[in-house]
């Protein structure tokens, strides 16, 4: 989920208008966003995703405020706004359990309303309108707190889409195949890296083994 700039430069160039607050600014830059990504074309790979999609939303509440956009280009997946996934037709090639998983993550940044939480953090920092004179004095302590928010929230996400796929009866190990296929990643502002992900997964699994040979 990398909806999120932990540094003010996204807020920046997102240019702020006179009286918007720092949430507005930030729905804006995710509008900015979502209008950038490239709709997937109608075929037998974004019918795949959906299809994937649909099985885990008949396991979930109904009433769940959620929807899903297939998509081309770079990103795997993300949450936008804090009820639209964008999900990437390349999903389809991958084996279904890492491709369930990965939806339900992003599903479990919605019910979760992590969207909400981070922008009580930034609002919390920037109160009022959003001028240079009262983000330039946070930035660096904002930053440190939205970045250990997105972190936990990446191990929520990941431990809600491992709950998911056992209420679907998916093998353990389901939960661990998208990390075979991406390889060991680093932490970033917004991501903890692979290591990080699979012990907290194994956590929150009662130590259940991956199968995986990402370490």
């Amino acid at each position: 989920m990398r909806w999120f700039q932990l540094t003010l430069l996204g807020i920046a160039l997102a240019g702020p208008a006179r009286g918007e607050d720092i949430v507005d600014v930030l729905r804006r830059s995710q509008q900015m966003r979502l209008d950038m990504v490239e709709p997937a074309a109608d075929g037998p790979r974004a019918s795949s995703v959906r299809a994937s999609f649909d099985q885990l939303r008949q396991a979930l509440p109904a009433e769940l405020p959620v929807e899903l956009r297939v998509i081309r280009g770079e990103t795997l997946a993300e949450t936008l706004h804090g009820h639209i996934i964008v999900a990437n037709e390349s999903l389809a090639d991958l084996p279904e359990g890492a491709r369930l998983f990965v939806l339900a993550h992003e599903l479990g940044h919605v019910a979760s309303r992590h969207w909400l939480q981070m922008g009580q953090v930034y609002r919390r920092w920037v109160p009022g309108e959003v001028t240079p004179q009262t983000t330039d004095p946070v930035a660096g302590l904002l930053g440190r707190e939205a970045s250990g928010l997105s972190h936990r929230q990446e191990f929520e996400a990941d431990a809600y889409a491992a709950q998911v796929l056992r209420t679907l009866g998916r093998p353990p190990q389901d939960a661990f195949a998208i990390f075979t296929q991406t390889g060991v990643q680093r932490d970033t502002a917004t991501h903890p890296g692979t290591r990080k992900r699979l012990a907290s997964l194994r956590a929150a699994q009662g130590g259940a083994g991956s199968g995986s040979d990402a370490e």
